[in-house]
């Protein structure tokens, strides 16, 4: 397959980083696409030291003119929308309508950060001192490092950096090593970007890194970098998140999701089915908000999985850039293999698995596109509370919904949950401090689609990893107070008194 017409419209040469160069290929046939150059190891103090002076100028630009950046990137965003939404499905694998669903993000954060641009409150606060004010005020934190995965290449990168610039920070983006190319096109969005932004932006504003994990920790463990963002799976973030603490610093941690469905006999069984199909099939089931575990009634359990199975053998699976596919390949070997051995285990736990095969083996020899699966379980076991980056939809029965609820909350991983019912008295309590323990809970909708608006993220596991909306600009800054004194006396200890002359 000749894809060079993708990689033409981002003049990303296919072989720009000679043999030396990292090799990329594409999961839709496993085919060598590129190869681009990576960051040696004698190059990142020099990027970390550009960051820190880049930061010193950033930060007393006025935030409504840092939001003006970000409005032009929204703007080149728009023009490239089909270039880029080409590229991410060609590199990651999504189908078409996906990888321009993932552009859309990054459109609508930079929307939003716009306008929060002109919104970095602080309250005031009711002083106990006569005479006195305090009010706390938010500054920029300083050199944000950004590490993404490769099932969103792009809108990761978009969330954590629309905050950041706004906020006063400069950012260093490391991108997946499966995905390098993606980022390099935002790279050369943002610098048309900046270019029309003119000499406010300085240089170092933005810096990309292809590199290995090896880089990654070291710019990890630099002190002079306060942020760090990093989106993956939550062995990732056991390794990131200490090595931040250690040194002070402050992390951002978007992790595994292993989210879960509760389907009630007050259930809309039409509304629950067309969510289960997307958000389980959804990007090959290689989503971090995608279905994993579904917990149904006892008494519709049955007839609901005849359903999802009858749903899934329509599905139309191949190639993602062509029309009317569904589910395109898994991003490489390695991801079918772990899908592979967690059926196994499936089976061997009693469970009764429904689909999970290679198919397309022989069009697509080096590549692996597998049909979605799901695994019938007794109840739920070891298995289901690990969550394997694949289309496996673990289906368990109960009885009551705080058994449901509770099942659903007896895993480590946190993410999103949702609940299916009519029934009021479900909803709230599934959304009740005695229910969902995720960061985002749904009532009648799928645990994916989260907006830009509801702050994404949540992972219980972390206790953080809200990287869009709401109020998760405040991780990009430092928080101060301040206190002013209007009055001619300086309150002192009781009993106190001193001379201070003429």
């Amino acid at each position: 397959m000749d894809y060079r017409n993708i990689l033409d419209a981002f003049g990303l040469a296919p072989l720009a980083g000679g043999e030396e160069g990292l090799t990329v290929t594409t999961p839709i046939s496993g085919d060598i696409i590129a190869r681009v150059p990576t960051t040696a190891t004698l190059e990142v103090d020099a990027i970390i030291s550009r960051s820190e002076k880049a930061f010193k100028s950033w930060r007393e630009v006025p935030a409504p003119r840092r939001g003006e950046l970000v409005r032009l990137l929204g703007e080149e965003l728009r023009a490239s929308k089909e270039e880029l939404g080409r590229l991410v499905t060609l590199e990651a694998g999504k189908i078409l309508q996906e990888g321009l669903g993932e552009v859309q993000e990054m459109i609508d954060i930079c929307d939003f950060a716009v306008g929060l641009s002109r919104q970095l409150y602080g309250l005031t606060i009711a002083s106990e001192r006569p005479g006195h004010r305090m009010m706390e005020t938010w500054h920029p934190l300083g050199p944000t490092l950004i590490i993404s995965a490769f099932n969103f290449p792009v809108a990761v990168w978009a969330w954590n950096a629309a905050l950041a610039l706004v906020c006063g920070n400069p950012i260093i983006w490391k991108p997946s090593e499966k995905t390098p190319l993606t980022a390099m096109a935002c790279q050369r969005i943002l610098d048309r970007a900046i270019a029309r932004f003119g000499a406010d932006a300085p240089e170092g504003l933005h810096q990309l890194v292809v590199a290995d994990a090896k880089i990654g920790q070291l710019l990890v463990d630099d002190r002079r970098i306060p942020l760090v963002s990093a989106t993956g799976s939550t062995a990732m973030g056991r390794k990131v998140g200490p090595r931040v603490a250690e040194r002070f610093g402050r992390s951002i941690l978007e992790l595994g999701g292993n989210n879960a469905m509760i389907v009630t006999p007050a259930a809309d069984l039409d509304l629950a089915l067309r969510a289960i199909v997307f958000s389980a099939v959804g990007t090959a089931g290689q989503r971090c908000t995608s279905l994993r575990r579904l917990i149904v009634h006892r008494e519709i359990r049955d007839t609901l999985v005849e359903r999802i199975k009858s749903a899934y053998a329509s599905i139309a699976i191949g190639n993602p850039l062509e029309d009317g596919v569904l589910v395109g390949p898994l991003i490489d070997k390695g991801a079918y293999e772990n899908m592979q051995t967690a059926l196994d285990r499936a089976r061997k736990a009693g469970g009764t698995v429904t689909g999970g095969e290679r198919v397309l083996a022989d069009e697509y020899p080096n590549a692996y596109y597998v049909r979605p699966a799901i695994a019938e379980m007794p109840k739920q076991l070891d298995i289901t509370c690990q969550e394997t980056f694949a289309p496996i939809l673990y289906v368990m029965a109960y009885e009551t919904l705080e058994e449901a609820i509770a099942m659903q909350n007896a895993v480590s991983q946190g993410l999103s949950s949702c609940i299916f019912s009519n029934d009021l008295r479900e909803t709230e309590l599934f959304l009740s401090a005695a229910g969902s323990d995720c960061g985002i809970a749904n009532v009648n909708i799928g645990p994916s689609g989260a907006e830009i608006g509801g702050a994404f993220g949540g992972e219980k596991e972390t206790g953080g990893g809200r990287e869009s909306g709401s109020d998760a600009w405040k991780g990009y800054m430092r928080r101060q107070t301040n206190t002013i004194n209007y009055s001619r006396d300086l309150p002192l200890a009781q009993g106190i008194v001193f001379d201070i002359g003429e």
